[in-house]
Formats: structure tokens, C-alpha cells, sequence
């Protein structure tokens, strides 16, 4: 597989690091700004890979620059993180190549530990649940759903822990979100991540493309109390993507996301292996590739690479 693949984003020359996760690094850049790297790493089932999908990073934080312009002018009150995609002056000139586009320079906020999810249509855990006993994260669903149907009063929220790196995350009842976050911030997290879900649902499907779930994450500016959007926005590695034109109910859709590469690890019987010690094939490398590039052009109307009102050439 061709192309250019970062694995690690070793900047710790210039920045003081202050996280490292799955697929992003977070560096300190002032004391009201972080730097967030997204690398080429790509995890499923909680675990990473051992090897990367090329340029992955710079989509994923194109995309999310994306949305972070399109919804806070669709859903009232909603702010982003996002600050500029201009790299800080500290970064040394030798590495700045290898950073530009897949990096943000994003407002630090106070994380609420929490993931906040939301599913228009039921399938995967969901769809495992309701079959179980007819529940989605304690809620009850109306009997009679097949697989990758609509929910039919529309989407549902159902929050999920945010465990360490290398822990899995647990879904919850959205009563235990309020436990852990407090009944205030709780409620706002829901309203606007069911807000966020709403608009870009709509949004995808008139450009082909269904949302059958997504994560967002939230974290509070503790100056103004408000809660913001933070983190990725609505890619191929935080939602589930189907093409509007394969859809059946009763049916899992292709879909333009990581679940090639979660099906290649089912079949292989290499879910939930330590992080590092499983590498993909380069059919999967290139199909995912290709998966991730159709779904940034159906959203965006362009390859990532001409998305060039998005794109910083310092």
C-alpha cells in the first residue's frame, strides 16, 4: 500500500505532551490551547493496529473542520473546539510537513467522562440488545424492529463510558450519564448531540449517505459553564456510514467506514487483540483507504486533497 503513513506524532521536541490515545496526540500549546494530532493509526474492537491507513489523519481532521463550520450555524447555541487548523509557531520548520492538515489547534476544556451516542437505526450492540431482551442500553424499544431499521420515533441517545486506553468502553443508561456528569450537563449533552445528529442525518442523506450512528464527545469551558463540542465530528472512525442506495431494512449495509476492517478481524478471530500485535493485510489498508475517501467526497464534494477552503498552506 502506497502513501505516506505517520504512526507516531513525535513532537514532544517542541511541545509539551499531555495525552496520547488511540489515534490522536495531544500536546500543550498555551494555557488555553492544546494541539491535537490526529496520526494514521487506526484501532477497532479497542485495539490499534499495528499498521496505519496513509493519510487517514488529514481526512479525519479536514472532515472535522468540516463539520465544526457547518453545524454551530445549524443547531442554536452549539460551539466547537476548534480554533485554527494553523500549526503554533513552535513547531520547528523540518517537521512542519508532516503536520499541516491533520492537526487543530483547539480550545482545552474540562472533558466530561462520558461518550455521547446517538443511533438513528438499530444495529451492531444495538441490534445484539434488542434481540437479547428487546432493550437498547436499558431503554426499552418497541418489539418488532428488524435489523438496520429506524427507530421509529427517531433517534435515541445512549451514552457510553470513556474508558482508558486499552480499557472498553461501557454502554450506560442515559440516568447513569447523569450520575457521572451531573443532571445539568447531562441533559445539554443529549440535546445537542441529538441536535448535531439530526442536522448532519439529514445533511448525508440528501449527498447519499445514511448516519446509522455516530459519537460525539463534550467537554465544559469552565469559564463560561458552557458545554462544547470537542474532539472528531462525524467520520468514518466516530460513526457509522451507509450508502442511501444499498439500504434494505432486515440487511446489514456495506458502509463507508471501519466495519471492513471490524469484519476482517471477526473472520480472522482477532477481535480484541493487544494493541500492536495485529497487522492488516494490504487489501484491508487499501479498502478501508477507499471507504474513508468515498464517504469525505459524498459529504464534502471533493477529495481531501482539493478541499482547498479547509486546507492551511503554512
Amino acid at each position: 500500500m502506497k502513501g505516506q503513513v505517520l504512526l507516531n506524532a513525535e513532537l514532544d521536541a517542541c511541545l509539551p505532551l499531555l495525552a496520547q490515545g488511540k489515534v490522536r496526540n495531544i500536546y500543550q500549546v498555551n494555557d488555553g490551547t492544546i494541539l491535537l494530532v490526529t496520526t494514521d493509526r487506526i484501532s477497532a474492537f479497542d485495539s490499534i493496529m499495528s499498521n496505519g491507513i496513509p493519510n487517514k489523519g488529514c481526512l479525519l481532521t479536514l472532515l472535522t473542520a468540516y463539520w465544526s463550520r457547518l453545524l454551530p450555524a445549524a443547531v442554536p447555541g452549539l460551539r466547537t473546539h476548534l480554533i485554527t487548523l494553523d500549526l503554533p509557531k513552535e513547531i520547528s520548520p523540518s517537521l512542519r510537513d508532516q503536520f499541516i492538515n491533520r492537526s487543530m489547534q483547539v480550545q482545552k476544556l474540562a472533558p466530561f467522562k462520558i461518550e455521547a451516542i446517538v443511533r438513528g437505526y438499530i444495529t451492531g450492540s444495538a441490534w445484539k440488545s434488542y434481540q437479547a431482551d428487546g432493550t437498547v442500553c436499558g431503554i426499552k424499544i418497541e418489539p418488532g424492529l428488524k435489523e438496520s431499521e429506524a427507530f421509529p420515533g427517531g433517534p435515541i441517545y445512549t451514552p457510553s463510558t470513556k474508558a482508558e486506553l486499552g480499557a472498553h468502553d461501557e454502554n450506560i443508561h442515559p440516568d447513569k450519564a447523569k450520575e457521572i456528569v451531573g443532571a445539568k450537563y447531562a441533559a445539554r449533552i443529549e440535546e445537542l448531540a441529538l441536535a448535531c445528529y439530526r442536522y448532519a442525518a439529514d445533511y448525508t442523506l440528501a449527498r447519499g449517505i445514511i448516519i446509522a450512528d455516530t459519537k460525539f464527545e463534550f467537554g465544559l469551558d469552565v469559564e463560561t459553564d458552557e458545554v462544547v463540542l470537542m474532539d472528531e465530528i462525524l467520520t468514518p472512525d466516530s460513526s457509522r456510514f451507509w450508502p442511501a442506495d444499498a439500504y434494505r431494512v432486515g440487511e446489514t449495509p456495506p458502509s463507508f467506514d471501519k466495519q471492513y476492517l471490524r469484519d476482517w478481524l471477526t473472520s480472522q478471530g482477532l477481535k480484541h487483540k493487544p494493541t500492536g500485535t495485529v497487522e492488516m493485510p494490504d487489501e484491508i489498508v487499501t479498502k478501508t483507504d477507499e471507504k474513508y475517501r468515498e464517504a469525505f467526497k459524498k459529504i464534502t464534494g471533493a477529495d481531501w486533497e482539493t478541499q482547498t477552503d479547509l486546507k492551511t498552506e503554512q
